[in-house]
């Protein structure tokens, strides 16, 4: 059934793929996106003041959910024009737009490898492919800046192959808290704290900014060991999350020497680290579980976090370049360890250092995962339907 001739008068047809990564969806936009000029950070504003009904319609219900995650392609931006950058991506969530998404780089890797669809990707016949290795190189540029990614192709080099992961050496990470104690106004306290007015925090950048805590500091002692007290849990990150970000005492720690656009707090990562199976190659292993944006819940070990957790392994001591980490999920724990994330410190970044403001030099890390396609979609929406345009979310109502 052709659902686009029967519905004529429907409102802009999108085309999407959608894959997830160790469970966490990407829903990839391929056509019927209207066009967007200037540079990708003037792209992703036009966006949100232009088109931002095309994201709630394909993040949130009833065609998307809460959790729904999307990646916009971008052929042109500046560093497509100059030639640095193969294709560019707007990442998309249930609040807005990020800055950048580790979980879906992985899922473009694959896709943009597979599609031979120029008008899709106009660039796809530059992309080289080592015969030796067998793995092909396409440079991404994301919100936050030039991503390389690494994917394995088949023998005959058409297509990516599913076996092996893929990787992507991220933008430059670094540590800029280690310790901070955030105080708790006794209002917004939670029950788990018990008589403590605060809590200790790390704070760190992976192409977003995160704040690391572990759940035993939170107040819960049973860390991250199934069953998991999920509403307890959200309600804690999202008082800590709105402390940070609304109390001047913490900005400094989400400054980016850079742009102001990525200076603030994306991610609130509880931690465990007495869980986790070692993958291999890796030094050790722990859980995390990922709150960004309106309080979404990454499934998968949330690629840019793990670049913002290797960064702060580094700065304080805990790993030395080189050295590489595993890092899970409830998900992946789920799977016997398939799914985790590999993050591994790979090059310094000196000319980035920043005394006032940096724990140590930035650098550049690896992160590598597997992502797997679901299916396709083209979505409309009715002239007639009240809910298909804006979307909603049943637990926000």
């Amino acid at each position: 059934m052709d659902v686009i001739n029967l519905h004529r008068d429907a409102r802009e047809p999108i085309t999407c793929i959608d894959m997830h990564t160790t469970g966490e969806p990407t829903r990839i936009v391929i056509k019927g996106y209207p066009d967007l000029s200037g540079t990708l950070l003037q792209q992703k504003r036009q966006a949100k003041s232009q088109h931002d009904h095309i994201r709630k319609r394909l993040m949130l219900e009833p065609a998307g959910h809460a959790d729904m995650y999307g990646a916009i392609l971008r052929p042109r931006t500046e560093l497509t024009e100059t030639g640095d950058a193969h294709i560019g991506v707007l990442f998309t969530h249930n609040e807005g737009y990020s800055t950048m998404c580790g979980h879906a780089t992985i899922a473009l890797g694959r896709f943009l490898v597979d599609t031979h669809d120029v008008s899709v990707f106009p660039q796809r016949n530059e992309i080289k492919c080592d015969p030796a290795t067998k793995t092909a190189t396409l440079n991404l540029h994301a919100p936050c800046g030039l991503v390389v990614v690494t994917v394995p192709v088949t023998d005959d080099l058409s297509r990516s192959d599913p076996s092996r992961p893929v990787s992507f050496i991220c933008v430059p990470s670094f540590a800029t808290g280690q310790d901070i104690a955030i105080e708790i106004p006794p209002g917004d306290r939670w029950p788990e704290l018990q008589d403590r007015d605060h809590v200790k925090v790390g704070f760190c950048y992976g192409g977003a900014f995160t704040c690391l805590v572990s759940a035993k500091e939170l107040g819960f002692n049973d860390g991250l060991r199934p069953p998991v007290r999920h509403e307890a849990l959200n309600t804690a990150t999202r008082k800590l999350k709105a402390i940070v970000n609304s109390d001047p005492r913490y900005q400094k720690y989400m400054k980016h020497p850079e742009e102001d656009d990525l200076s603030s707090l994306y991610t609130v990562m509880v931690q465990d680290k007495s869980i986790g199976r070692v993958l291999s190659g890796a030094e050790g292993a722990e859980t995390g579980l990922c709150y960004f944006a309106d309080q979404q819940i990454d499934r998968s070990p949330t690629g840019s976090a793990v670049a913002a957790r290797i960064a702060f392994a580094v700065a304080t001591g805990k790993l030395k370049m080189g050295q590489s980490w595993t890092y899970h999920t409830l998900v992946s724990n789920a799977k016997e360890g398939k799914g985790g994330f590999v993050g591994t410190a790979v090059e310094e970044v000196p000319e980035l250092y920043l005394k006032e403001s940096m724990l140590s030099t930035p650098i550049r890390v690896r992160v590598e995962g597997h992502a797997y396609y679901v299916g396709s979609h083209v979505f409309i929406s009715e002239p007639e339907d009240p809910y298909g345009e804006g979307g909603f979310l049943f637990d926000r109502l």
